[in-house]
């Protein structure tokens, strides 16, 4: 598992932002970015979504696992890599039922094209923003004059391990 620091400001992000847009691709070879509610608040190397299954983003999952997960919130951008599964645990749909979902399914969290999609995560980029406006306009003004890179915050690339130990299982 990536660092307890580095786990922070994943969290973080995430917490905050409650909706991610996963691009997955067709078997056409074309790329998909689609938005989805985040369901899970602690993440621990996987990041889980309600989903209606059958459907195209269920299809490119099961042509192509490889998936990306993006996320921005006012503290930063989240980059995640991993492996898509559709999975129909409805012990855990129950868990991760929301009031949001009663939108997409009014069959509720027992309607059969309820389904997760399970991202393990194998690696993960994020711009942690830790400056407010003012000192982030401030720092590119000073970039501008002296010719170098303005600092507005942190980004660092971590490698992720679920909780089994596997990487990008």
């Amino acid at each position: 598992m990536a660092p307890t620091d580095d786990l922070s400001h994943i969290r973080g992000i995430l917490k905050s932002a409650r909706v991610a847009v996963v691009t997955t691709r067709s078997d056409d070879n074309h790329l998909y970015s689609r938005p989805l509610a985040l369901v899970d608040d602690e993440f621990d190397g996987t990041v889980w979504f309600l989903t209606e299954d059958p459907s195209a983003k269920t299809a490119e999952v099961r042509y192509e696992p490889e998936v990306n997960v993006s996320v921005a919130d006012k503290h930063g951008y989240l980059s995640l890599s991993g492996v898509a599964t559709v999975e129909r645990d409805r012990e855990r749909i129950r868990r991760f039922w929301n009031p949001w979902a009663e939108a997409w399914f009014d069959g509720g969290p027992d309607d059969e094209r309820v389904a997760l999609l399970r991202v393990s995560v194998s690696s993960a980029e994020y711009w942690s923003i830790d400056k407010s406006l003012p000192a982030r306009v401030f720092e590119i003004a000073k970039a501008l004059i002296t010719k170098t890179q303005p600092d507005v915050g942190e980004n660092r690339t971590v490698d992720v391990v679920d909780p089994s130990g596997q990487r990008g299982a």
